[in-house]
């Protein structure tokens, strides 16, 4: 029986065929619908990754599949349906509605960039949307994370994951990755301009809490910093929004497991704010750039829930940057400096092509 090939077929070529730009617009993932065998193959993905999960395999895989994904994915199904709506799983169409409003604003500043979507887990995975835009003429893909501050566990996967694609093509494109921007003006001026919008349709609150996905610990003390890119977006933020030390906290969301993660968490540090005589909180989730399960239920009913009971009397939740347009502005802003070199424009383009094409009919007539 012939080996199978170590390269995947590469596209048909034709000459003459101008070079194409993409970019690469890459989220965590959702399970392609609400229920228990979704989420288990969801979330045997997720957490089969090491970047996730650093404990050794052959102590984690046993655990993982003999007890947590039974235990977990009907749990968690159940959460997922809670907050489903008629377009699919939230983050899908935040995701989808961000990359196609990207690819608008990026055309209408005189760019040509093909545009896709990607999910790092599930569908559409990273390695098929790498095949979408080679197939449709890219030559060099621009890959941009929706995590704006870096980690392992995150960004870095994502690289992996790419890397893993390329492995496996003959003629790669030219590849450049954006790591961070936790700091960027825009970024920070959108969720500013987001939060002062709650503002405005609900009223403000006493204290504003600014909830981060949580990591384990063990990862700041190995290097990782995610941990000092969330406190410092979490500073500019107050800083932007003219917040008084005293009116605003910082902590981390979705524990999982018995080690120790970032602190101070969510959810007790809700029933601090209200033991201590808050009565009304907003919270915002910086580090998500869509609304999905962690913001929508883990925050919006989990977190709520938590804060009445402790005593508290009004919860807002800050709507995430989703598609706003300030956002997708900020984000068409980090695409150009990051794009920078690269032939984006249409005319840039024809020219290069006219001037390969005459360069080609020099040498034909000095031959």
């Amino acid at each position: 029986m012939p080996a199978s090939p170590r390269f995947r077929p590469e596209p048909a070529f034709s000459h003459g065929r101008a070079a194409r730009v993409g970019l690469l617009w890459c989220n965590l993932g959702t399970p392609d619908a609400p229920t228990t065998p979704a989420v288990r193959r969801y979330l045997r993905e997720f957490l089969s990754d090491p970047r996730v999960v650093e404990i050794p395999r052959a102590a984690w895989l046993p655990l993982l599949h003999g007890v947590i994904l039974p235990l977990r994915s009907s749990k968690s199904a159940a959460k997922y349906a809670g907050i489903w709506t008629p377009e699919g799983s939230p983050l899908m169409a935040h995701t989808l509605r961000q990359a196609q409003a990207l690819g608008t604003e990026l055309t209408a500043r005189g760019h040509e960039v093909l545009v896709h979507p990607a999910m790092r887990y599930g569908q559409p995975a990273i390695g098929t949307q790498l095949d979408a835009l080679k197939a449709a003429g890219a030559t060099r893909i621009l890959v941009l994370p929706a995590y704006p501050q870096y980690s392992g566990t995150t960004t870095a996967s994502v690289v992996d994951a790419v890397s893993a694609w390329s492995a496996g093509v003959r003629t790669l494109p030219e590849l450049r990755f954006v790591n961070r921007y936790h700091d960027d003006p825009g970024y920070i001026d959108a969720l500013a301009s987001g939060i002062e919008r709650h503002w405005e349709a609900h009223g403000r609150g006493e204290h504003l809490l600014m909830s981060f996905h949580g990591v384990p610990e063990r990862t700041l003390k190995l290097g990782d910093p995610y941990h000092c890119e969330c406190h410092k977006t979490a500073r500019l933020l107050a800083e932007r929004l003219g917040l008084a030390p005293e009116a605003w906290t910082l902590s981390f969301q979705s524990r999982f497991g018995r080690a120790k993660w970032l602190e101070p968490y969510t959810e007790p540090t809700l029933q601090a704010l209200a033991r201590r005589g808050v009565k009304r909180v907003d919270v915002a989730c910086p580090g998500f750039v869509a609304d999905c399960l962690e913001t929508l239920e883990e925050i919006g009913l989990e977190g709520k829930q938590a804060f009445l009971a402790a005593g508290g009397q009004q919860y807002g939740l800050v709507p995430c940057l989703n598609s706003a347009p300030d956002w997708i502005g900020a984000l068409a802003d980090l695409a150009e400096r990051h794009l920078q070199g690269w032939p984006t424009r249409a005319a840039a383009d024809a020219q290069a092509l006219a001037a390969s094409r005459n360069r080609a009919l020099a040498l034909g007539a000095a031959d």
